[in-house]
């Protein structure tokens, strides 16, 4: 059942009390002997950087969310940057079955953060292949999953259990099923997670969520998002692992196959997600970036607890695109690009060459519409519908990045702007599509049960089997 609980206060944790940074103390100092990594070489021990107690107004290393990172290709990369110059965090271990991407980290941070210190060697990050080797250790706070879909569950699950807070990349899970025991697990183990559709964070995707849902577009007949398309069946031919990959550890949980490159590049990663074409390791276009876009959906219609009540491809005749219907009667349909006026109404005041934007929304009422979208985006007809507001509209909260919220949350022991339960809900949107284009029709779901309504088949596809000896 989705989780309900009124109270955005979390419950203390059942298993092991806390453990930020600066409560660490001996566990800490004991672990980097064991390990033989001193925290800090400088080439000038009787220099002591400020920042190193924190005498510069920084945060002291030592008080400081321990941080590990399981998964650190191109998004993992990226927000490995982000953590490194965050003051809140001290990043303390990584992980990939990546030879190259796990060296290639451990080497960023700790060049990192001797740079930071002003001169000498940094030594206190340790590199992983095996992600459960990391969450053994009592000296980690809190983890960044940025895996492959597969392991998203697996590695959260398991995450939360070892008493680790948690940030996981989109989409939070691999199916419906999973997506509805990450929030359990975290809720059980009392655990901050944060789902990684960061424009929750968003000063425009603020604005414009709070807009729709505070009734300036009247009632709402029609939401288009960009982006259709899902991945399929494909069998690739067998090439040899290279050295430098753990292969069964990259396929973990999902099943079997041999290995391809087209599924991962090996060592410096060209793009983001190239398995999403494969339905064994994800679900297309639809889960790998349209997911932002049903975020954006679900929060301006105030979905955040529930979603959609139908869902239909085109092939299935009542809808020239996919298309979803929420309470209401309001129709979201996934268009290719731009609004087609033979298949969709063109909206008052909006120019028929103008594309929805990627991750963004088009919101269309009775009084005018609005079109958010990344990097700023944000339009609205009539204009003035934003531009009367400030610039500085909530500035001092949605200027905030989706890492400092969850730091904010883990300290404060509160539920983050987009907590697993909301990554859940919107992620089960997206794979609600996907099942609707490989059922090939209309499927009529419950979101209080989270159940397909007189559709057996559609059911038994909300989960799919572990690969041994992966469970959650």
């Amino acid at each position: 059942m989705p989780e309900s609980t009124p109270d955005s206060t979390l419950p203390p944790p059942r298993e092991r009390p806390m453990r930020y940074a600066h409560q660490l103390g001996y566990n800490r100092r004991v672990f980097l002997q064991r390990a033989g990594a001193a925290a800090l070489v400088p080439l000038f021990p009787a220099i002591v950087p400020a920042s190193a107690i924190g005498a510069d107004g920084t945060t002291a290393p030592s008080n400081r969310i321990a941080m590990g990172l399981i998964g650190v290709g191109m998004v993992g990369q990226g927000h490995l940057q982000g953590f490194l110059h965050a003051p809140e965090a001290q990043v303390v271990a990584v992980c990939d079955v990546d030879q190259w991407r796990r060296e290639n980290a451990k080497k960023t941070t700790e060049q990192t953060y001797a740079t930071q210190s002003g001169g000498g060697s940094y030594q206190g990050c340790v590199a992983y292949k095996d992600f459960r080797e990391l969450l053994a250790r009592d000296d980690i706070d809190a983890v960044f999953i940025a895996t492959g879909d597969r392991w998203h569950a697996v590695a959260s699950v398991m995450a939360a259990r070892a008493g680790k807070d948690i940030y996981v990349e989109k989409p939070v899970s691999l199916t419906i099923a999973e997506a509805r025991a990450m929030v359990d697990a975290v809720r059980r183990h009392g655990r901050v997670c944060q789902s990684g559709l960061q424009q929750r964070s968003s000063r425009e995707f603020r604005l414009a969520c709070k807009l729709v849902r505070d009734g300036a577009l009247g009632k709402i007949q029609a939401v288009y998002v960009n982006g259709p398309g899902t991945s399929s069946d494909v069998n690739l031919p067998a090439e040899p692992v290279p050295d430098t990959l753990d292969w069964d550890m990259w396929l973990g949980p999902a099943p079997w196959r041999p290995f391809n490159h087209r599924f991962v590049y090996i060592g410096q990663p060209l793009n983001v997600v190239p398995w999403d074409f494969c339905r064994d390791f994800g679900g297309g276009s639809l889960t790998s970036g349209v997911v932002h876009a049903f975020d954006v959906v679900q929060w301006g219609l105030g979905m955040d607890e529930s979603g959609p009540i139908e869902v239909s491809p085109p092939e299935a005749g009542a809808y020239p695109d996919l298309t979803f219907k929420y309470p209401n009667d309001i129709l979201v349909q996934v268009v290719p690009g731009c609004l087609n006026g033979k298949k969709q109404a063109i909206p008052k005041g909006w120019n028929e060459s103008t594309p929805i934007q990627g991750f963004g929304a088009l919101f269309v009422g009775e009084r005018g519409w609005i079109h958010v979208g990344r990097e700023g985006f944000l339009q609205s007809f009539p204009d003035d519908l934003v531009k009367k507001y400030p610039p500085d509209y909530e500035q001092a909260i949605a200027g905030e990045s989706h890492h400092r919220n969850w730091f904010e949350a883990i300290r404060a022991r509160s539920r983050p702007d987009c907590d697993i339960s909301v990554g859940c809900q919107s992620t089960i949107v997206a794979h609600l599509g996907c099942l609707a284009y490989w059922t090939g029709r209309t499927l009529k779901w419950d979101p209080a049960a989270e159940q397909f309504i007189g559709d057996d088949e559609a059911n038994r596809m909300r989960s799919r089997a572990m690969r041994e000896p992966w469970r959650i």
